[in-house]
Parts: C-alpha cells; structure tokens; sequence
C-alpha cells in the first residue's frame, strides 16, 4: 500500500477553504499531500506515474460510487435516488459539497439529513407505541471525524428536532492522533529517531493505533507490535485505557459540553430526558460513556441500536418514505421536522450580524429581512451573507457577497428592499434580494459559484472525469483478473515442481526456467498493470511448456489436483 495514495478523512476536507486553520492543522498528519488551487484544497495523488488533484467532493463521489454498486449486487438492481446523511453541524458549504459529490457520482440525491436525525428515526420506528404523549431524546453522535448532539422530540410518529449542538472537527481521529504523537515521542526516547516526517511510518503507526484504541473499548491492556517500522528498527509497546484516557481527557470532556448547550437551548432540564441514544463508534469509549452517564446523574445509556448502523437504518425509512414507499406500515404518518445548526444573516452598515434565520429554525422555511440603502441616491445595495453566532459579522463564516443594481435614487432608507433567506429540505441556502419598486425589480440568487464552491462547468467536467475512471477501472480489473490467473499458475506449477521427486532433472529444469522467469516479470514494477494480452501471453507460453511434460508423465493416469 502507497500512504501517500492512501486517502482518508476527505469528509473533514469537504466544503472547506486551504486557508482554514482545522485543514493546516490536519495536513500535518495526513500521509497524502494536500494542495491549495485558489484557496480550494486539492488531493494529490500519482495515477499511472501522474500527478492528479482532487477535489474532496470527487474522493467522496468515489465512495458514493462503490456504495451503490455494493446495494446494486445486494439487492439486484440498479440504485438511482438516494438519501444522503451529514453531521448536523455541517454548514452550507459542506452540505452544498456533498450535494455536489452525489451530482459527480450519477445519483439522483433526493434529501440530505442530518446523521443524529437519522439515527433518531432508527430508534423511533419501533417504539411509536411508546411515545404517546411526547419523548424527549438526546442523540450522541460521536464518530471518526465529527460529532453532533441533537435534542428530538418525538410522538406518535413526529420527529421534531428542538436543539442541536456540536463540533464538525472532533472525533475518533482526533484521539487517534494524540496516540500517534505519544508513540512517536516514544520512538524517539528508545531509539533516538524522529519518524514524524515519514509519511509511510505514520500511516502504519496510525493503523495500530487505530486498531489499540478499538480494543481498548473492550480491555484494560493492549500491545502495539510493528515490524521494520523505521529504518528497520521493530517497534513494540504496550499501552493501558487508563494511558489513552489520560492522553484524551480533554477531548473526552470537550465532548460533553455541546450536550449542556444543547439542553440550555432546547430549555430542557436534564430530568425530563427520557433516552441518551449513543450513535457512531467512538461512543463505544468505556470514558465517553462514563463522562455522559455522569453528566445525567447516572442515567442509562441506550445501548439497544447498533451505533454503527442507526445512521443508515433512518436514512433508508426516510428513502422508503420519499420513493412512494409510505404505505408500508411502519412508516405510515412519519414526520421529520429538522432544523438549522448555526443562524444566517446579514452584515449591516455598522458591521454587525442582523440574524434572519436564528440558529434552530425547523426547515424548510423562508424568512424576510427589509434592508434599504444608507445614503441618499444610492443605487447599488452590497449584502454580504454570514453563517455564525458572533455579533460582530466578521468573525463569523462568510458563504458569499453579491450586489442588488438598478436601485432607483431616492433619499436614504426610502428604498425597500426584501432579502429572502430560504432553506431547502436538504439544508442548502438560496439567498436573493428584490427591491420593491414598481418602476424596478430585481432578484438575485446567490449560488454554490459564488459561494466559492464548485460551478456547473466544473462539476460537470467531474462527472465525466468520473465516468472516464469508471471505464479505466473497469479495464484495470480485467487486468487484475488476468495477473491473478497467471499469479496462481506460476505458483501452483513452482509447487508441483517442488514436490514431484519423479519429474526428470531435464524437465524439472525447464519449468522452474519458466516459472522463474514469470515471477521475476511479474515482479518489475513496470508490469504491475500490464495490459491482458500480455498476461494471457505468458500464460499461454508457461502452459506451452508445463502441460505437455505433465501430458506424457500422467498419460493414462488422473491428472493431480494441484494441476487443475
């Protein structure tokens, strides 16, 4: 495996700008390399001996691609329309991104929800019965990348989601990475080598790492054992939970304070909470559990869904629920009533942040704010739009700037101009802005382009990048299929060869010639995608060679079964 093509976490580069302090941050810990085109961040890899860039919307439409043909052969036929989950804290960017990701990869994205809604769907399917008169339960969302909390009233079949908190950059990952930097320190004490720099290194670390932190969940001890894994020195160490704990804690404890804002802006007490539902793997964490069971005065956590699965189970109802599959009793009179993770608005003249969607506002909705011009005879109103809760509009997520022309002059704030903020199913945001004048209208829309996300041309350039590597892996895999049949061969004939004390010397050295000679042709790094002829070819010169002396040693006799 090449680390430096080994690409990861491109959920946690989606929708993001180079120039944002969580991806300067990431990239320092990343195998593959990371460059900027603009301030868009770019995955590079070497594709047939060329550098390639890709965007992160197009890595993830790979996993999107690989995700259907997996359902296409487990269900037996072909996948077009899909629901599409995210974290709930995701922002416009991200959810714009992802949107873009399902347009690369063919699909036909009918909703995107958020992952702690959907898990909430997974635990209330089977409990309708149950919710007469109203439940409240709080999703725990923490996974490899990201983590939510959301607050979820549901009853009789209505999911109404009241709060949701969290952080879109904490995660399994992240306790993943303090191991990977107590091991290197480490390394560095007992062998007096830095390995920080070694891309390969690194990646090999972070696999043990990753797999100690998983067994961790489950035992008190576990070791880390890695062959040659610098400079050909071994690497072997033990580390306990109470270790892992102590090199997390702050992140495990940062992990409860969303549930607290998330309370406090539902204006729920504690006590009325019905149900803690844990979803994604990270809260398998023996300390995550133990912090948010302490956080509830010992309440028991919900461990009857499978956190792994929850996401995917809501998800699939809301798909069954959007492709006319509503008759199904189950999933007869569902309601899903989610909201916006982080408030939208305006940067007045005085630079401040004038809110026209408050931050948990069921969607969709449309809301208006009357703007007007600030000085006479202006003509041209510029509308700056913002994503955050900071009062000041600049310390807060720009998504775009556009301008309203043609205004007609008149004296300040005689103008009225109404801004729309209006936030579809999915999440996604379209901006526009009108004056209301009968002499001169105009609206205008602000877009994913000028956004700074990706435009028609180029997401259309992507889709047909993507159907061009569909082709081109396909091909790969005939040839895959070729080198693994002459692979198998030349192995079974070396075998044979070896255990077959009657061959004659004359014939035994002619195969093992011949099989050498495939395996040392095999071997060449050049040959590793070699086209099929040429596989075929030598396995039809190797079976020349083989087949006959095996034809005339076994002639009236059963051919062996290591020949087959």
């Amino acid at each position: 495996m090449n680390p430096t093509n080994t690409v990861f976490d491109a959920k946690r580069l989606i929708g993001r700008r180079f120039s944002d302090a969580s991806v300067i941050s990431d990239m320092k810990l990343w195998p593959f390399k990371v460059c900027g085109v603009g301030d868009k961040p770019m995955i590079v890899v070497n594709y047939k001996s060329v550098e390639k860039k890709f965007t992160a919307e197009e890595i993830s439409s790979m996993v999107l691609i690989k995700m259907r043909e997996i359902a296409e052969a487990y269900i037996g036929s072909v996948v077009k329309n899909v629901v599409v989950t995210v974290p709930a804290y995701f922002n416009d960017f991200q959810r714009q991104a992802t949107k873009d990701a399902g347009v690369i990869a063919g699909m036909n994205i009918m909703r995107i929800i958020n992952e702690p809604t959907a898990a909430a769907i997974a635990y209330g399917l089977d409990r309708k019965s149950s919710t007469v008169g109203g439940k409240n339960v709080l999703i725990f969302d923490l996974g490899g990348g990201t983590f939510d909390v959301s607050l979820v009233k549901i009853e009789e079949g209505v999911f109404e989601v009241k709060a949701t908190a969290g952080d879109n950059h904490l995660g399994g990952e992240d306790f993943d990475n303090r191991m990977v930097n107590h091991f290197v320190q480490e390394f560095k004490r007992k062998h007096g080598k830095d390995i920080s720099n070694n891309r390969k290194a690194i990646r090999r670390l972070r696999t043990s790492c990753e797999r100690a932190k998983r067994t961790l969940s489950s035992s008190v001890e576990t070791t880390i054992e890695i062959d040659s894994l610098f400079e050909g020195i071994n690497f072997y160490t033990t580390i306990t939970r109470a270790r892992f704990e102590e090199l997390n804690i702050d992140l495990f404890t940062k992990c409860i304070e969303p549930v607290d804002e998330c309370l406090r802006v539902a204006k729920m007490d504690k006590s009325i909470i019905h149900d803690i539902v844990l979803v994604g793997g990270s809260t398998r964490i023996p300390k995550v559990q133990q912090l948010l069971q302490d956080f509830f005065n010992g309440k028991e956590l919900c461990k009857n869904i499978n956190p792994d699965e929850a996401v995917a189970y809501g998800a699939a109802v809301q798909a069954a629920i959007l492709g006319g599959e509503g008759k199904i009793e189950k999933v007869q009179d569902l309601l899903l009533l989610d909201v916006t993770p982080l408030s939208l608005g305006v940067e007045d003249f005085k630079g401040k942040m004038r809110v026209v969607v408050p931050r948990n506002t069921t969607v969709p909705t449309k809301n208006l704010l009357l703007f007007s011009t600030v000085v006479s005879g202006q003509t041209c109103i510029k509308i700056p739009v913002y994503e955050g809760e900071r009062i000041v509009a600049k310390e807060n997520r720009l998504l775009g700037t556009f301008k309203l022309k043609g205004i007609r002059p008149a004296a300040r704030r005689v103008p009225e101009v109404h801004i729309w903020f209006e936030i579809d199913a999915n999440g996604i945001l379209i901006v526009s802005a009108e004056e209301k004048s009968t002499e001169n209208k105009s609206v205008i829309t602000l877009t994913n382009h000028s956004k700074g996300m990706l435009c028609k041309e180029e997401i259309e350039k992507m889709v047909k990048e993507a159907n061009k590597y569909k082709s081109e892996d396909e091909e790969n895999k005939k040839k895959l299929e070729a080198k693994l049949v002459l692979f198998d061969y030349t192995y079974n004939m070396k075998d044979t060869v070896s255990n077959l004390p009657k061959l004659n010397r004359a014939d035994r050295k002619k195969i093992s010639n011949a099989v050498e000679e495939v395996i040392k042709w095999l071997d060449e790094n050049e040959n590793q995608l070699a086209e099929c002829e040429e596989y075929n070819s030598k396995m039809k010169k190797l079976e020349n060679i083989c087949n006959p002396i095996f034809t005339e040693m076994y002639k009236g006799a059963s051919t062996p079964k290591s020949l087959l």
